[in-house]
């Protein structure tokens, strides 16, 4: 009887397995950071107690397998919690007094940070005037929450050598008043005209940014990521010497998959660099085994890849239907190599266009080198085609769902609608469409860009409907809701599938104890209800990583 004593009991049920909608259990037994035992019966639980055991009474609330983000920026997430935070944010006058006190309190050099949405300016955008009205002697460079434009004061542009006579770069574009001037939008590759002169941030600084991200995620469920950016890219520095330095320290308790930046700007000649800083991460315990590429931008800027054109606020069609970052015929070789040293290939593509070549990429690899276990993901989504929905499937490529995104608001039905011709507009985010055409679903939250939270993610999947929408606000797209256990899977072992962390995912015999209590059973509540549900505690190989106050 001794050697099936276990360090930790889950008890009273109800535990959610995750190998189906609704397979169930009413204990969990620990031992040595692994699952020991699942299974039914109060007697049963009892021959894993022992005088050494921790309890813990379930008492109706749910045991899941921990959420799993697919798709996520920790240190930069982590860098502008500590910065000027304008998340949450909604209106220009309350960015600015936000701006204004930020500088009042901070002696830096340079006033940066984020989280303004574009939907709070008019048509022509944010603007250099407003910065210098509240900022006038520093330069300030602020992400929208997007992380696809920033918002520069006349200082920045100045310090920058941006002016009127200032070319537009291939990959972007810079906003501009009448005369040609700049007006304080940067766009896309734009960005990196004025973000190229920030100060760097110190290790120290990079390394309390992740611990930072580390407690908010671990507060919400989450015990492993897909880095997205493992490089520099836009106000994002390298993450690479923070983790290391946590993994030193042991205060690292994330499981980490790191996606390495595919520069756009370069070929083939990076691929030996990627594979030395694989081999490389390894020896420092970190698994950079895949490669983000950025096929396209967004559809609010108009930079999104689509197979049509964007329409203007009359409805009429326009010359311009986004920007392919990577050109398809570079794209599918290119990826063919990948794959062929065994990476994953991680793909943000938002526009139909982007996801066509990105399937296009994929097939050209699946063709040179077999059905090899990559397991491709493309993030984002919004737009596909119905001819390219079935080939996730066929092609073994997994759909990466930022579902947070898939609902009415602002930025939607301002920003994106009137600009999509009709029958792009119907074929946005297609969660079920995707799932009964048998793809595999992740899914990831974009955080920064967007809520790191998956509960808040799962009810708008769920839903099709944020969870404060104005009373009487339409569900988006209805026929794409995924049931609750999809949209859980999807965070969990669908997420642990793309990480190839096989072990974790699913509450199993043998797989590692990373679990969450929430208050309740979700699945016996209303589905507007879904993101009532508050995580309890969370747990990383069977050590707490974190505790709600009232738990």
């Amino acid at each position: 009887m001794e050697r099936s004593i276990a360090d930790l009991v889950f008890a009273g049920g109800p535990v959610y397995v995750g190998d189906g909608p609704r397979t169930r259990a009413d204990f969990v037994a620990v031992r040595g950071g692994r699952i020991v035992a699942v299974g039914r019966g109060d007697a049963r639980a009892r021959e894993y107690v022992g005088a050494s055991t921790e309890v813990v009474p379930l008492r109706g609330r749910l045991l899941i397998p921990s959420f799993q983000d697919a798709h996520v920026h920790p240190v930069g997430g982590g860098t502008e919690l500590g910065q000027c935070d304008l998340a949450g944010l909604t209106t220009r006058d309350e960015y600015l007094r936000v701006v204004a006190a930020y500088a009042g309190s901070y002696e830096g050099p340079w006033i940066t940070g984020g989280g303004w949405a574009l939907e709070a300016f008019p048509a022509s955008g944010p603007t250099r005037e407003a910065l210098d009205a509240v900022v006038p002697d520093r330069p300030v460079y602020l992400l929208n929450r997007d992380h696809h434009g920033a918002w520069v004061n006349s200082r920045a542009l100045e310090l920058a050598g941006v002016d009127r006579n200032t070319p537009e770069p291939v990959d972007g574009r810079i906003e501009r008043e009448a005369d040609g001037s700049p007006s304080g939008m940067l766009q896309e590759g734009a960005m990196a005209l004025v973000g190229a002169l920030l100060p760097p941030r110190t290790d120290d600084e990079h390394v309390e940014a992740l611990l930072r991200a580390q407690r908010l995620l671990h507060s919400l469920g989450v015990t492993a990521w897909q880095d997205a950016i493992i490089g520099t890219y836009a106000n994002m520095s390298d993450p690479t010497a923070a983790y290391v330095s946590a993994i030193a320290s042991g205060t690292l308790t994330m499981r980490v998959v790191g996606a390495l930046w595919w520069d756009r700007t370069r070929g083939a000649e990076q691929i030996p660099e990627l594979v030395a800083r694989r081999d490389a991460a390894r020896a420092h315990g970190l698994d950079y085994s895949t490669v983000k590429i950025m096929l396209d931008g967004i559809a609010e800027n108009g930079t999104a890849a689509m197979l049509g054109p964007y329409r203007d606020r009359c409805g009429h069609p326009t010359g311009n239907s986004g920007i392919s970052f990577v050109p398809p015929s570079e794209l599918a070789p290119h990826v063919a190599a990948l794959d062929a040293l065994d990476f994953q290939t991680h793909f943000h593509a938002l526009g139909d266009r982007a996801v066509r070549d990105a399937l296009d990429a994929v097939e050209a690899a699946r063709r040179a080198n077999g059905m090899r276990d990559t397991r491709p993901h493309l993030a984002h989504l919004q737009v596909v085609d119905p001819a390219d929905v079935p080939r996730f499937a066929r092609l073994g490529a997994t759909a990466n769902l930022q579902a947070l995104w898939a609902a009415h608001e602002p930025q939607m039905d301002d920003l994106t609608l009137p600009f999509l011709a009709p029958e792009r507009a119907a074929r946005q985010y297609p969660f079920g469409d995707l799932l009964r055409a048998g793809t595999t679903l992740a899914a990831g939250s974009d955080w920064p860009v967007s809520s790191p939270d998956p509960l808040a993610a799962i009810h708008v999947a769920v839903n099709r409907t944020l969870r404060h929408a104005p009373e009487g606000t339409p569900a988006f797209l209805p026929g794409q809701r995924l049931d609750f256990g999809t949209a859980l899977a999807a965070y969990t072992s669908g997420s642990a599938y793309v990480n190839h962390l096989d072990d974790t995912g699913t509450i199993a015999r043998g797989n590692l104890a990373d679990l969450v209590v929430l208050d309740r059973d979700p699945f016996a509540a209303p589905p507007a209800e879904v993101a009532d549900t508050r995580v309890m505690a969370t747990y990383v190989g069977g050590r707490r990583v974190y505790a709600a106050p009232d738990a």
